[in-house]
């Protein structure tokens, strides 16, 4: 199995955040579509295992639910997705390193999260409210406790909350990018994926399904969900973009890379580090 140095998987991010500002606009709101989707299969996975257990089995519900989640951040890394959550921590490494403007940052941000929602959305509907899957039951009362517990959070404690998922899910990204083979890719995916879902963190792409899955179910209200998404955004884009995006750039790379650019310049390393 291939698997690359905390600083190489530094480069690897750089270049990627490049990339994902590059896209064309189509290209961009189809994987972003795509990435909120399975983000709310994975979620809408979750509901359906875990919903017909008895609560005497709480535990076992939390770790059965928690192992098959994953799902949705498997297939957005390896089958093809932009993901609000991942984006946060490698375009703003594209940033440090001087490689794109703010703008750059601000805009990918703002359409990724709109088409992630749409893809989010588009499962609740039609998955959860026009099949019934998340409206009958076990299933309903399963979503609505999610939900309202997601809603019942103080500002404060959801914006914690959030630094603490993406600290995880821009570390399992951060992982992935570290394997060459897909099996070493989902290892490195899953285990922190399973640990924020497992601890209960908030995600703010899986918030975008779960919680207008009861409000198509006819519960909550729209302004319950906007009360909980600034919050929740905020705490990803910190856990992203500062616990790993920028740790990792001051611990590995602001000093060195400055010498590397300079380097470029002239010539010398552009064979050596592929860049």
């Amino acid at each position: 199995m291939s698997l690359h140095k905390p600083d190489q998987i530094l480069e690897i991010s750089i270049k990627n955040g490049i990339k994902k500002t590059s896209y064309p606009l189509l290209t961009t709101i189809l994987l972003g579509f795509q990435a909120g989707a399975f983000i709310s299969l994975g979620f809408l996975l979750y509901i359906r295992v875990t919903a017909p257990l008895s609560e005497s089995l709480t535990g076992l519900s939390a770790i059965l639910g928690a192992s098959v989640f994953p799902i949705g951040l498997i297939l957005t890394l390896i089958a093809g997705g932009e993901l609000l959550t991942g984006n946060m921590m490698v375009v703003p490494l594209a940033k440090f390193a001087n490689k794109i403007k703010t703008k750059q940052v601000l805009l990918n941000w703002l359409l990724i999260t709109i088409s992630n929602f749409l893809g989010a959305i588009f499962v609740a509907y039609f998955f959860g409210h026009i099949v019934g899957l998340t409206e009958t039951g076990a299933y309903l009362e399963s979503t609505i406790h999610i939900a309202e517990h997601k809603i019942s959070a103080s500002f404060l404690q959801a914006f914690v909350s959030g630094i603490g998922c993406n600290w995880l899910v821009a570390a399992a990204v951060w992982l992935s990018y570290g394997s060459e083979d897909m099996i070493g890719k989902i290892a490195g995916i899953w285990f922190p994926t399973m640990a924020f879902v497992a601890i209960g963190f908030q995600h703010v792409v899986a918030n975008m399904f779960v919680i207008p899955a009861a409000i198509f179910a006819g519960h909550l209200t729209w302004m319950d969900y906007l009360s909980n998404f600034i919050p929740v955004f905020l705490g990803n884009a910190v856990g992203g973009a500062l616990f790993i995006g920028m740790a990792y750039w001051f611990a590995y790379k602001k000093k060195e890379y400055t010498v590397i650019e300079g380097a470029k310049r002239t010539g010398i390393l552009d064979k050596k580090i592929g860049l």
